[in-house]
């Protein structure tokens, strides 16, 4: 398929051959992000259009297909306010800021010398009512929803129960979409002192040896040698408007951990000196990088490690929880979640491990305590996180590791005594790890309810989601993604066929691996009183 008269660069399209899942050949679109020489011959870096980057790979010339070659399109430029001709295309998200700012600025119209704060944009959200009227559709969730208090029941085994007003309370369902939302820059996102009459240190350049993502330092000070608090608060949310050519293609060919060689999906900040090496040894006990076998044989002579630092909250069989913390443990932090965005393509680390915990479950064998998969969340959460990143690694997936993962995080926050929801947005395995366990989870309370009096048994929004701590809005979208609610006489019901609860049974059967609160050794704190300082 290949010609060697014709110039293939990069940003063209063409159909490049590749084995699916049934072992079949398909010529799928493909987009060329990169071209090198190797040993005489051009390798081409593709990316198949709308497929998973993690599939994107480099392909030899006989697997393109030239006949169809598609070459990149020239952007216009655009024309500033002075009439000149712009670097580049305005960009969608801009334009919105722009209008978002705009609309601010025009709306309030503050006057010299006041300061008015910035109001915060309110999610839409649909009604549904629960008084009578003729039937009413649920409209599907794409995302995450709020719901006030509503009451939902089995129709072959639930009736309505009187809560007083909370029968005539509406079922207000936000429809937040999937798309990544634009946020307004939030001072809580950054470091700032919280001491009387200091100011805060501007952050020193990356030098060569630190961390691509992270700072170099463990704590910042003021400018007057008085220390600050540490962040409790931050977010793992990639912005995507940083992406580019660089980021887009995986620079890691092979890591070796344990006894387990790993093909990264996706890029990792690795320094630059170790991407051209053929295998990126990790120790699996502190998962720090080096360069080759040699090394890494001679470091596990020196380190005493055999379980991640932190405490054992948790113990069960050969399956242990240890729980670290960002601020104190920062370089093991920093080198999990560099492992981590290898797997991962939606989350990443803006500035350092400070405001987050990390839970890592490992399994445990006459050697050592081995990572199997690990979770992070934030100190303080203003949203409700109980999750900000979620990974199994890929030698553990499809075992079952993930829900037990899932599971963890919601048996802490039942001991918090609150409700959780992990942080958006998901990647597609993990979209699916959390809808099947929030649909195993609900559909167990419901299948457990008993009848009182010779009555339907009856339960509410807010008591799954007490019982649980799954947010209300997930508990909504749940029941509307399994299609049970029902409008019925003025009510909404649940009605559970046959096929869900031979499923449920099923997939219930499977499940081997379970968390044991009663193995929890956890006693959460209290976040807000600690790391401040006050000057007299």
């Amino acid at each position: 398929m290949a010609d060697s008269l014709v110039d293939v660069s990069e940003g063209c399209r063409l159909p490049v051959l590749r084995k699916n899942q049934e072992n079949e050949d398909e010529w799928p679109l493909a987009e060329i992000l990169s071209v090198k020489e190797t040993a005489g011959r051009k390798l081409y870096y593709v990316h198949y259009i709308d497929f998973n980057k993690r599939l994107d790979e480099w392909v030899t010339p006989d697997r393109l297909d030239l006949k169809k070659l598609q070459f990149p399109k020239k952007e216009a430029k655009t024309p500033t306010k002075n009439g000149l001709p712009g670097s580049r295309p305005g960009s969608p998200e801009r334009d919105v800021r722009k209008s978002l700012d705009l609309s601010l600025q025009t709306s309030t119209a503050p006057s010299r010398g006041k300061t008015v704060p910035t109001p915060k944009r309110k999610a839409e959200s649909v009604s549904l009512a629960t008084q009578v009227s003729p039937a009413i559709p649920v409209p599907s969730l794409s995302g995450s929803t709020e719901a006030s208090q509503g009451t939902v029941y089995p129709s072959n085994a639930f009736t309505p129960k009187s809560n007083n007003r909370e029968d005539h309370d509406q079922l207000s369902v936000t429809t937040n979409g999937t798309s990544r939302r634009l946020m307004p820059s939030q001072p809580g996102r950054k470091r700032k002192a919280n001491c009387v009459g200091t100011d805060e240190k501007p952050r020193r350049p990356p030098s060569a040896h630190s961390y691509p993502l992270f700072s170099a330092q463990d704590s910042q000070d003021s400018s007057d040698g008085i220390p600050s608090a540490p962040r409790m608060t931050g977010s793992l949310v990639s912005d995507r408007s940083h992406d580019d050519i660089i980021t887009r293609m995986k620079n890691i060919d092979c890591i070796e951990l344990g006894r387990h060689r790993l093909k990264p999906w996706y890029f990792s900040p690795y320094p630059q000196e170790l991407t051209t090496l053929p295998i990126l040894y990790l120790c699996e006990f502190c998962l720090k990088y080096l360069k080759s076998l040699k090394c890494l044989q001679r470091h596990l002579t020196k380190c005493n490690l055999r379980h991640p630092p932190g405490n054992e909250i948790y113990r069960k069989g050969t399956i242990s929880f240890f729980e670290i913390d960002g601020r104190k443990n920062k370089t093991y932090s920093q080198n999990l979640c560099l492992l981590a965005k290898c797997f991962l393509d939606h989350k990443t680390l803006y500035y350092d491990t400070d405001p987050f915990l990390f839970y890592v479950m490992t399994e445990y064998d006459s050697k050592g305590f081995h990572i199997v998969g690990y979770f992070s969340k934030e100190k303080e959460s203003t949203e409700d996180y109980n999750v900000a990143c979620i990974l199994t690694l890929p030698p553990y997936q499809r075992r079952g590791y993930g829900k037990l993962l899932i599971e963890f995080s919601y048996e802490l926050s039942k001991v918090e005594g609150k409700t959780g929801t992990p942080e958006k947005p998901l990647s597609d395995l993990g979209l699916l790890s959390y809808r099947s366990y929030w649909s195993q989870t609900i559909l167990e309370i419901l299948m457990d309810l008993k009848s009182d009096n010779g009555e339907r048994p009856q339960i509410t929004i807010n008591e799954i989601s007490e019982i649980t701590s799954v947010k209300k809005e997930d508990v909504i979208s749940t029941l509307q993604y399994l299609n049970l609610i029902n409008y019925y006489k003025g009510q909404y019901i649940l009605t559970l066929s046959e096929d869900i609860v031979e499923g449920h049974e099923r997939a219930m059967h499977k499940r081997h691996l379970r968390i044991d609160p009663k193995c929890l050794h956890f006693t959460p704190k209290d976040w807000s009183k600690r790391g401040k300082c006050i000057v007299l």
